[in-house]
């Protein structure tokens, strides 16, 4: 007689415990690789310093339009520091963590994702753990200290719910940049190479949230709410942190409750995955 404690049909593990099993897979594929990089520290060290003097030379560039013109339609250096702080700490961990999804041509091309097809794991979980990009610590860290400075300059009085908000607006911030390039790499399953179109939106998106949205063009401001919402992740949080009312005329709850754009747009993009991965036909390489 069989084991009445053996049951051949167990039921299935839960959402929860998939999503749990998940990050433990993920944390174990980012612990490789950064042990793998950390085997050459002196190289780990000059590519984060790099980061880091490149970032401050792009800083430099900012100092200096204020240093001309004083303000740029009424927000001062140290408020615009406040948006680069942040943009820059959030766009660092994006892109320290989506390095399979920006070098995602190349695995089409050499035939590597149909291996990643034949493994029992999702595609944009093998992706996700591929390589982390250690070196982004140098942008992250002079991101950090602009973003304190900052603070610091402008006197923000920093409680426990603008902390809270700051914290969110960091995390939905990197969720964006990261939909972003997920959506870099879901146009290489129909072109094969990566559009440098794409460019434009991320690194060229951490460029224009850097400054409030009120200074670009009507239309410019719209793309960048409504179509890929930046504004959404940095100038409304912003405005709630510094307690500056809207010359456009947005509600204080919105400027709270904005940074849930930045996951919201992370989800549309891995449904965008989906609909590139189960469309995706292989090179033949």
């Amino acid at each position: 007689m069989a084991n009445p404690a053996i049951r051949s049909d167990s039921a299935p593990p839960s959402a929860l415990w998939k999503a749990a099993d998940a990050l433990r897979l993920l944390a174990r594929y980012l612990g490789v690789s950064i042990r793998g990089q950390m085997q050459y520290r002196a190289s780990f060290v000059m590519s984060a310093l790099g980061q880091f003097f490149i970032t401050g030379i792009e800083f430099l560039g900012v100092w200096a339009l204020f240093d001309r013109f004083g303000h740029i339609e009424g927000w001062t250096l140290a408020e615009v520091s406040l948006f680069y702080g942040v943009v820059n700490v959030s766009f660092s961990f994006a892109d320290a963590l989506s390095m399979g999804f920006d070098k995602f041509s190349v695995s089409v091309k050499s035939g590597e994702f149909d291996r990643m097809l034949l493994r029992p794991r999702t595609t944009a979980l093998q992706l996700s753990g591929q390589e982390f990009a250690l070196r982004r610590a140098g942008r992250l860290a002079q991101g950090l200290i602009i973003l304190v400075l900052a603070s610091q300059y402008l006197e923000v009085e920093w409680s426990a719910a603008r902390l809270f908000l700051l914290v969110a607006t960091i995390l939905a911030g990197a969720a964006l940049f990261y939909g972003l390039f997920v959506l870099q790499a879901v146009i290489a399953f129909f072109t094969i190479e990566t559009l440098e179109l794409m460019n434009t939106l991320t690194y060229g998106g951490v460029q224009t949230a850097q400054y409030p949205i009120t200074i670009y063009g009507q239309g410019f401001r719209r793309f960048f709410t409504f179509v890929i919402p930046l504004a959404a992740v940095t100038y409304y949080p912003m405005l709630a942190i510094l307690e500056r009312s809207d010359p456009l005329g947005a509600p204080l709850w919105l400027c709270w409750l904005s940074p849930l754009a930045g996951p919201l747009f992370l989800t549309g993009a891995f449904g965008a995955w989906s609909f590139g991965v189960r469309h995706y036909t292989s090179t033949g390489s």
